[in-house]
């Protein structure tokens, strides 16, 4: 049961490896169509930071939050365990 799961991390760690790769030459396009925007007198490139904050607030947020609950109730089932 243990080796399913850690080749199941191994597999979506090398997945995840991988689309990144493919990925990553979307980034010169949109620098290059907001610099271009920008120097044309356009505000398109506020919106696109504005995005990619969005973006990565949501899953440190999600994160964030599931650690908070986690450890509030740790904290709970600790207490209860030392009364006991």
């Amino acid at each position: 049961m243990k080796n399913i799961i850690i080749l199941r991390l191994l597999v979506l760690c090398v997945l995840m490896v991988a689309i990144v790769n493919l990925t990553g030459a979307q980034c010169p396009m949109c620098k290059i169509a907001t610099e271009s925007n920008l120097s044309n007198g356009g505000n398109a490139g506020k919106g696109l930071n504005a995005g990619i904050f969005y973006l990565l607030l949501v899953p440190y947020a999600l994160v964030g939050g599931v650690a908070f609950y986690w450890y509030k109730n740790r904290k709970k089932d600790d207490s209860i365990k030392s009364v006991s």
